[in-house]
């Protein structure tokens, strides 16, 4: 008969178990050096990845963990997609907003036009960080065709200079915006019923559609800015020929807007050598606003300046406002998905409420029991959160593959005010 080992003998790996014949090696219960088949991984996570995959005795449990991995998927996914399309939307409407617009504007305070604009120009053509700059005056005139007539905000435009800072006259879709160049020898240009060529203009589409006037069609303007007669301020008028019709994506833009040459408006108006602004192209978009009071120190007293920021504040205020609210929406997806897990763990330790009792009576301390558990949850996260990203990712890409609207209603552009003297 064997003998029993003292209870010194069987703490000690030295001592032996004898059966009289040979030796035998006692091997503890519990052999703190030994490393099982996970290597250095964790006791804690070991068993809760075990729990994870085991086969449940509740259906509802599986079902549970199952519900919350598609749940934390759904919400990590559809946040991605959320913030995408509103940032993508935000730089869309960016870069449109700055194609149709210059970077900063300098006009007078008073309203009063700025004369001898030319020596001021090259003036602050040498201010830090400006590229590019385009002289222009607006006003607000009536222009009709027969019967069919709508309001328009023109532009006079010195066109080599008014494409480094707008890109406007780039997007014509319909005739060419070189008529509004200097005429050249040999151009033909149609004539009026006095052999006087018309001037030329540039329309808006949504305009040009609704005054029925097409590429080739003359076009009465009429301006409040008349002269004075015996009779009282007589409006001024002036037939134009449309020589190309722009489509810009912004309904403000293309139903209220016009283009013709700078010395044309100029005549119009009757303000010879006056302008309402002078437009400027910056290398720093972030910084408009200190250029711009850059830009009004070195015009001198009497002047301001607007930025872009500025004139679009409101939009992209109301597109931050909406991608906060888009993200609150959306976290609420994944806060019920979170109670789904602490659910599943609920069940999870219901269920294992003997496998608890085992491992407490082989010394697990209630620590370890509870991060157990608490590390099944996290893997569940992760699990759903590797999965939401991975929808969120391929779901962009298709998404950024799509070609956006070529027009937005809805958008807001800046408005412009005539400025000239009255």
């Amino acid at each position: 008969m064997p003998r029993i080992p003292s209870a010194a003998e069987a703490g000690n790996e030295d001592q032996f178990w004898t059966d009289g014949l040979k030796p035998v090696p006692f091997k503890p219960v519990f052999d703190r050096r030994a490393r099982c088949k996970v290597g250095a991984m964790r006791f804690e996570l070991f068993l809760a990845a075990r729990y994870l995959k085991a086969k449940r005795r509740q259906a509802v449990v599986g079902v549970v963990t199952t519900i919350s991995i598609a749940g934390v998927a759904a919400g990590v996914a559809a946040l991605i997609i959320a913030l995408a399309i509103t940032n993508g939307m935000r730089r869309d409407l960016e870069d449109r907003l700055l194609g149709a617009s210059a970077h900063v504007d300098l006009m007078r305070v008073e309203a009063d036009g700025i004369r001898d604009w030319q020596p001021l120009l090259a003036r602050l053509r040498a201010v830090p960080h400006v590229v590019a700059d385009a002289p222009g005056i607006y006003g607000q005139v009536l222009v009709s065709r027969g019967p069919r007539a709508g309001f328009a905000l023109i532009k006079g435009i010195v066109p080599a200079q008014e494409r480094t800072v707008s890109s406007l006259l780039d997007s014509i879709v319909s005739g060419s915006a070189s008529e509004l160049d200097p005429a050249e020898p040999g151009r033909k240009r149609e004539k009026s019923s006095i052999d006087t060529p018309y001037p030329a203009l540039i329309l808006g589409k949504d305009l040009a559609e609704q005054i029925g006037a097409q590429v080739g069609d003359s076009v009465l303007v009429t301006s409040p800015q008349g002269e004075l007669t015996p009779l009282g301020l007589a409006p001024k008028y002036q037939r134009f020929r449309v020589v190309g019709i722009f489509h810009s994506g912004f309904y403000q833009y293309d139903a209220a807007m016009a283009f013709m040459r700078l010395s044309d408006a100029q005549r119009l108006f009757s303000e010879p050598d006056l302008l309402s602004v002078i437009s400027f192209k910056v290398d720093d978009l972030d910084r408009a606003p200190a250029i711009g009071q850059a830009i009004e120190r070195a015009a001198g007293r009497g002047y301001m300046t607007t930025n872009w920021m500025e004139q679009n504040r409101e939009l992209f205020r109301a597109l931050k406002l909406e991608q906060v609210v888009t993200f609150i929406v959306i976290a609420l997806i994944v806060i019920v998905a979170a109670l789904n897990i602490l659910i599943a763990l609920t069940l999870m330790v219901m269920e294992k409420t003997r496998d608890i009792a085992v491992m407490m009576s082989f010394g697990v301390e209630p620590g370890q029991v509870r991060r157990i558990f608490l590390l099944q949850g996290l893997l569940i996260s992760l699990i759903g959160t590797a999965l939401g990203l991975l929808l969120g990712y391929v779901a962009g890409t298709i998404t950024s593959s799509l070609s956006p609207p070529r027009s937005i209603p809805s958008i807001h552009c800046p408005s412009r005010r005539a400025r000239w003297t009255e």
